[in-house]
């Protein structure tokens, strides 16, 4: 039996963005750790190898039309050839760079299509998606968080790795716990995985102390202890932003792992949440779970 199914793999997602860099040496990070293989996806949006819609009514004659659509065509045919010509540009430069970070089990795939579509297809078989906190069309003054990133966060089944702007070394992480379902799936994933093994943990609740969250707190701190690591843990009071953010810059925190949009089944979009201003503030990488 072939093991191309069953060996450990994960996805890597990247654009030609300023954060593709970053994606490749996370991605080869998490593999090194992991030993899992890695799938680089490049996809191509439709409205990238479409022209913008042309009205064609008015007076214009039925050869004039005919010609146009015909030029139309053509343009729409030569960006396309573009789109992909860039798109393999930019696979075989991140394949360079993941196996110039020692990771030999890496794999470029060029695809056409809708990014959620398509992550969802492949997510199937890998254990998770790393993707760049922004994309390529980021506004960088305002720190919007990349509309793709949002998109395939809330639809990911798999843990979805949130790259930060540059790769740097990682000694200890933080979960920023608040006793719900896609936290306790964390905290469970954290201490059954190799990718955390040996680094620092930190565990934060943020809130009122009571009977209820220090039990909560307590019983996701024994999980983590049974997975052989040693745990700092604390209730905070404050608002979740701004405290996981004190900690994060006192404890020189590497990775945020967190759950990721738990009450927000109702919404398509919620800005200002915990999980979308964490992602966009923080400078480090941040790990979701749903």
């Amino acid at each position: 039996m072939s093991t191309e199914n069953t060996e450990k793999r994960l996805i890597a997602l990247v654009d030609g963005s300023v954060y593709s860099k970053s994606v490749c040496d996370h991605a080869a990070w998490i593999a090194g750790r992991t030993s899992a293989a890695v799938d680089l996806l490049h996809v191509i949006g439709r409205r990238e190898t479409a022209s913008a819609p042309t009205n064609l009514s008015g007076n214009i004659t039925l050869g004039a039309r005919t010609a146009l659509l015909e030029e139309l065509s053509a343009l729409d045919e030569q960006k396309a050839k573009l789109a992909q010509k860039r798109g393999r540009a930019i696979l075989e430069d991140a394949k360079e760079i993941i196996e110039a970070d020692g990771i030999n089990k890496v794999s470029a795939k060029l695809r056409i299509g809708d990014i959620v579509e398509t992550v969802s297809e492949f997510e199937k078989n890998a254990e998770m998606v790393v993707i760049g906190k922004r994309g390529e069309a980021a506004d960088f003054a305002k720190l919007h968080l990349g509309s793709n990133l949002e998109r395939v966060a809330r639809a990911s089944k798999k843990p979805v790795f949130v790259a930060s702007r540059a790769f740097k070394p990682i000694k200890r992480f933080l979960i920023a716990f608040d006793g719900g379902t896609s936290s306790m799936k964390a905290v469970d994933h954290v201490s059954r995985s190799p990718l955390f093994a040996g680094l620092e943990c930190r565990l934060l609740m943020v809130g009122t102390e009571t009977a209820e969250t220090r039990k909560k707190l307590d019983d996701a701190r024994t999980v983590l202890e049974a997975g052989g690591y040693e745990v700092r843990s604390g209730i905070v009071q404050g608002t979740p932003e701004t405290a996981i953010a004190a900690t994060v810059d006192s404890d020189d925190i590497g990775i945020l792992v967190m759950g990721a949009y738990g009450h927000s089944r109702m919404r398509s979009l919620i800005i200002g949440s915990t999980t979308t201003e964490m992602v966009r503030s923080c400078k480090i990488p941040v790990m979701l779970f749903r």
